[in-house]
This record gives C-alpha cells, sequence and structure tokens, in this order.
C-alpha cells in the first residue's frame, strides 16, 4: 500500500556540510545550508490502481506521510511569549553535535527560537527534548509542505521521469507548483493504456479568488489537502476504497451504472467488492482497495517481478475461482486479462472491470456491430463474429497465463492485431514461453482449443492449479526466472 517511494528516501543525501566546529563564545551556529533548498524530487505518493484511472476522482487518493487533521496542532507559547506553530519533521535526522536534535519523520516541535538562520531551537514533543534542528527538515504542521504527495516547484518534465521510474505502478501522482499559472498547482498522474503504454497525465488545480482550489468547478475546496481527501476513499472513516467515475463520452451513465449493478449480483471473494453507487451527477462507483494495482502493473514493474512459478500458479488459481464463480452465475466478462486483475496484500488476486460483462441467458451473447474489444486476449469467434461464452473467457484465461509465467509481456510478440487474428485462425499458437514447465504450456493450448466447447470449464482449470504441484509437478525445482 501506498508510498511507493517516499521523499524521506533520499534524506540521507541531504547532509549537513556544515563546520561543526562552532564557536560557543558567539551565541551563533555558523555553517552551510544543510540541505538543498528544495523538495527532494525522488518519492511519490499511491493513489490506490484501481483499474483504467481516467481523471481526477476515478481513484481513491490515499493521504500518506502527513499529519492527520486530528492530530495535535494550533499555537503553544514559546519561552519569550510569542506564539509559535507546531512543525512536523520530513525526514529522520540525526544529530552531528551535542547541540543538535536527533528525530524521526513525522515527529512534531515547538519552535523556540527561529532567529539563527538555517538552524532552529526546537523542543520535540515526543521526546520533549531540545536542541538545534535544520530548518528544511521540517514544516508546519497542516501545511502542503509537510504531505508526502507535494513537490513544490517540480517541473513537467521531472515530475514524468520520477512517475515514470521503475518501481511506481499506475495511478502512482504527486502535487506540484503549476509552471505557467501563478498561485495553481498541477496534479501528475502516472497512468498506461494499451495505445500509449507507460505515460504521465497533467491536470490543472486552479485556485479560487477566493483562496480556495478546485480541478473541476463543480468541486471546489479550501485547501489542497481538503482536495485530495475529496478525490480519497475511506468508508466510514475505517476502510480504504477506490472511487471510479464516468469520464464524460466513453460510456453513457446507463451503461455506466449496468456495470454496478453487475457487481452488485456477483460476490465473491476473488471478485472486487461493490460498496456504493451514486446515481447522480458526477455518478461514480465505490469499490474496495486493492493495495498494489492491476496485476500487469504488477508484474512488470512491483513486486511481481521476482515471484517465481508457485505463487504465479497460486495467483492463476485466484482468478479462475473468481471466474468459475461467474461461470456458474451464468455471466462472462468479456475483457478478462492482467489490466483487469487487482492485486492486494499477501498476493491476493480479483476480478475487476466488469464494463463488458453480460448475463448470458442461452449460452452465448453476441456483440453489437463496432464495439471494440483486446484482440490478442479475444478468442477467434468472439473477435471475428462477436460471439461470446463463458468458453471465449477461458480463451482469455490462457492469454493471461502467459502473462504471468512472462511478468506482463504483451501476446503474441512481434504480432499487429490483424497478423494475430489472420495467424489463429490458421491454427498458430503461442509456443512455450521460456522456463515455463510443459505441463503449464499444455493447459493454455487446451484454453486455446478452435472448438470452444473443447476448452475446459473454469471449475476444471481452478482444481488443476490449485493441485498443481501435488498432481501435475511435484519435482517442481525454482530456476532463475521462474
Amino acid at each position: 500500500m501506498g508510498c511507493v517511494q517516499c521523499k524521506d528516501k533520499e534524506a540521507a543525501k541531504l547532509t549537513d556540510e556544515r563546520d561543526t566546529s562552532v564557536t560557543q563564545n558567539s551565541g551563533f551556529r555558523y555553517g552551510a545550508d544543510p540541505t538543498p533548498q528544495h523538495y527532494p524530487s525522488f518519492g511519490v505518493t499511491a493513489i490506490p490502481n484501481f483499474n483504467n484511472f481516467h481523471a481526477p476522482g476515478s481513484q481513491g487518493i490515499t493521504v500518506f506521510g502527513g499529519v492527520n487533521s486530528s492530530s495535535q496542532s494550533g499555537t503553544l507559547r514559546s519561552r519569550g511569549g510569542t506564539g509559535v506553530t507546531l512543525f512536523v519533521a520530513l525526514y529522520d535526522y540525526e544529530a552531528r553535535t551535542e547541540d543538535d536534535l536527533s528525530f524521526r519523520k513525522g515527529e512534531k516541535f515547538q519552535i523556540l527560537n527561529s532567529t539563527e538562520g538555517d538552524w532552529w531551537e526546537a523542543r520535540s514533543l515526543t521526546t520533549c527534548g531540545t536542541g538545534y534542528i535544520p530548518s528544511n527538515y521540517v514544516a508546519p504542521v497542516d501545511s502542503i509542505q509537510a504531505e508526502d504527495w507535494y513537490f513544490g516547484k517540480l517541473g513537467r518534465k521531472d515530475a514524468e521521469r520520477q512517475l515514470l521510474s521503475s518501481g511506481n505502478p499506475r495511478g502512482t501522482f504527486l502535487i506540484r507548483e503549476s509552471e505557467t499559472t501563478k498561485g495553481a498547482f498541477s496534479l501528475s498522474i502516472r497512468d498506461w493504456d494499451d495505445i500509449k503504454g507507460d505515460h504521465v497525465k497533467h491536470y490543472k488545480v486552479r485556485k479560487l479568488d477566493s483562496g480556495g482550489y478546485y480541478i473541476t468547478t463543480r468541486a471546489q475546496f479550501e485547501t489542497l489537502q481538503q482536495l485530495v481527501r475529496h478525490y480519497s476513499g475511506t468508508w466510514n472513516g475505517t476502510t480504504k476504497v477506490a472511487v471510479k467515475t464516468l469520464k464524460p463520452g466513453t460510456m453513457s451513465p446507463e451503461s455506466f451504472l449496468e456495470e454496478a449493478q453487475i457487481m452488485k449480483k456477483l460476490r465473491h471473494d476473488k471478485l472486487v467488492q461493490l460498496y456504493a453507487v451514486v446515481s447522480e451527477e458526477p455518478i461514480y462507483i465505490v469499490t474496495e482497495y486493492m493495495s498494489k494495482g492491476s496485476l500487469l502493473d504488477f508484474l512488470k514493474d512491483g513486486e511481481g517481478r521476482g515471484l517465481k512459478l508457485p505463487n504465479l500458479v497460486d495467483m492463476a488459481a485466484q482468478v479462475a475461482s473468481g471466474m468459475a464463480y461467474i461461470e456458474r452465475m451464468n455471466y462472462i466478462h468479456r475483457d478478462l486479462r492482467s489490466a483487469n486483475i487487482l492485486v492486494g496484500d499477501n498476493l491476493v488476486c480479483k476480478i475487476a472491470d466488469f464494463g463488458l460483462a453480460r448475463l448470458i441467458e442461452d449460452n452465448e451473447y453476441t456483440a453489437r456491430q463496432g464495439a471494440k474489444f483486446p484482440i490478442k486476449w479475444t478468442a477467434p469467434e468472439a473477435a471475428l463474429y462477436g460471439k461470446f461464452t463463458i468458453k471465449s473467457d477461458v480463451w482469455s484465461f490462457g492469454i493471461l497465463l502467459t502473462e504471468l509465467v512472462t511478468k506482463g509481456r504483451v501476446p503474441y510478440p512481434g504480432m499487429n492485431n490483424r497478423e494475430v487474428l489472420e495467424q489463429v485462425e490458421r491454427g498458430y499458437r503461442m509456443p512455450c514461453p521460456q522456463d515455463c514447465p510443459i505441463s503449464l504450456h499444455e493447459l493454455m493450448v487446451q484454453c486455446w482449443k478452435k472448438d470452444p466447447e473443447e476448452r475446459p470449464t473454469f471449475e476444471y482449470l481452478q482444481a488443476f492449479l490449485e493441485d498443481y504441484f501435488t498432481a501435475t509437478e511435484p519435482q517442481y525445482q525454482p530456476g532463475d526466472n521462474l
């Protein structure tokens, strides 16, 4: 969950380069500013990686590292009798002299004397210790500078460079000062789609004359923190959630709400749970939050890169379990792929994105003309003739298995959609991926039988995968990749 790379990751680089020989008689502390006068451009905060992030509000933002608004704040009195604002530590700091005060990120201070330039005399409210602290290691409590997602004067290109760095999943975001509009801010978010791949979207956070902020005029806020909390989710104050909104022009409100109705009917521990539906403008649905984001991002850029075959097979078994339930309920998914599987703590996998799902009354659904589908994951009878059944989902599951064992590689590498359709119709099937056991590839090939009725059921797939290392591959030994 949460902060993939926090600001304090670079704190070790913010070293104290001052001369530690302090002239005691002078009463002043000499030396250079201990840190650069900007916030480290590493570390970004991750919003819940719900499928298909489109615009602010389509995902829940989780606030990390800042001070909770209910925490101790306000004004204390210094020894001189003046009001002193509480400050919070942005990074850890180890004392370099006996006059310094060591502290940890998140610790709060009363500032006793701030007249000596870059070094302030402070009292820790955690340890009650008193000493000097570097002024740019702290920020006022409840200020935006204290928030992990705030990066100040970070340029657009630098924001993209940081967000696209390895380890940051889809949905990672930061807020920075606008380069073009004074007083405004920019929200930069990492996204992914089939056409652009990994990329960053930028949204202007505008400032009201009254001092508030907004992205869309329908929702205005007094502070940036309130704006972030609005586009976030905590269900009843206790449960993190993901918020999915209807992006104008993508689908009708009726179709969007139909997806919610399907989610309400389908209840299983391997399907993303629906919590609430708001059917008036702005329309959105609230679902459970999956901390690791999409399976695709998890495999390509996250912790999944180092997973071995037992974990990958277990994840496949979880997906098969959810699809076996959909099978029993007479539904089809129609868009089964790793981008639409969400990963939570402890490698829990759940099926998401029911935008194409349908209830099947007569075992077959014929798609409307002009409907778009992910060709490389779609069974030939569905891609060519629009005929979808649970067996076409089985075909897609076989493709998903290749994504798992190749850690997110695009299926049919080197082929475009037309070539895939032509080659599959001629009988071509993807070969066994490197280091993949033959028995697992044989299961994939079963999923890709030309005759849909010859493909296995999800009930069979679930049982096969759950018993894989006892019944099929009892002699498995981990290799370099799998």
